[in-house]
């Protein structure tokens, strides 16, 4: 598990996409918390292999029970109608967590030991999940792909196949496109773009020198979040200089960024949107 370097705090910042104006919600020099998702009027975050709500407003964290879930990582999000969050954990399964309580679900098949699966998306309906798919071959070569698989737990999709590095897949508003990164158009190591796919489609979203991460579209449809490294930047490593949260407008044009900091893994990996479209939650890494 991730811990705080000497001198460093976690962060959690509420920022209007409009304005750029951004609100302090949290800050914690002991607990090293990532990734947060947006439900109602709450956050909620991961850190030390448990997760924890807070209200968008700020106040302190409170632990969720988990149920017996084992340890889970900054792969996270909430079912549209609040009621569940599914998690990533540590053994390389996804689960389905009642937030309200409960006995939790394993929801991804077995697949062997040597795969892993990172959750990143769900579709509009509550229905399926996107995830990414890490197989650990013999050969040394980790490969990563696009799956789906039904929330309810049932057979899994896999909508990429091939040896690209992909990450980030998360569903649009319109529960037809699939959004990723990948390493698919470039020949340079690390430099990752943004995509979307659907069925044979697939459409390239970014074309710049920066690295850029885990998009996020709006609920709206009007406009796709991200996380930008700089160029060169290998993956997606914590404790970065000059991280940006851009936005892209969905129709097409040039990315704005929204704020600059210091941080990247944990950042902003996970579905952030407010349900009304007007603001992003994220996490900062500075050191004093």
């Amino acid at each position: 598990m991730r811990t705080l370097r000497p001198g460093q705090r976690a962060e959690l910042y509420v920022v209007d996409v409009a304005t750029n104006e951004r609100r302090l919600v949290h800050e914690s020099s002991t607990l090293l918390f990532e990734a947060p998702n947006w439900t109602g009027d709450w956050l909620i975050v991961n850190g030390d292999g448990n997760l924890y709500r807070i209200p968008v407003d700020g106040g302190d964290l409170e632990q969720l029970e988990l149920g017996g879930v084992p340890a889970v990582n900054n792969d996270h999000v909430v079912s549209p109608d609040g009621d569940t969050v599914y998690v990533s954990a540590e053994d390389g399964h996804l689960y389905a967590v009642p937030l309200a309580g409960g006995s939790p679900r394993k929801v991804s098949n077995d697949r062997g030991p040597e795969f892993h699966h990172y959750l990143h998306g769900i579709s509009p309906d509550g229905r399926t999940l996107a995830y990414i798919g890490l197989e650990n071959r013999a050969d040394g070569n980790r490969i990563t792909n696009v799956y789906t698989i039904p929330a309810a737990g049932g057979a899994d999709v896999q909508v990429t196949d091939d040896e690209y590095a992909d990450d980030g897949s998360e569903y649009g508003p319109d529960g037809r496109w699939i959004y990723f990164n990948s390493e698919r158009a470039s020949t340079t190591p690390g430099h990752a773009q943004l995509f979307r796919i659907a069925g044979d489609e697939l459409e390239q979203l970014t074309f710049d020198e920066r690295v850029n991460w885990f998009p996020h579209p709006a609920p709206d449809g009007s406009m796709v979040a991200y996380v930008s490294f700089p160029p060169g930047t290998l993956g997606h490593p914590e404790d970065i200089d000059d991280v940006r949260v851009r936005l892209l407008p969905s129709g097409g044009g040039s990315p704005r960024d929204l704020a600059t900091l210091f941080g990247g893994q944990g950042t902003m990996n996970v579905p952030s949107w407010s349900p009304d479209s007007t603001r992003l939650a994220y996490v900062a890494y500075p050191v004093d």
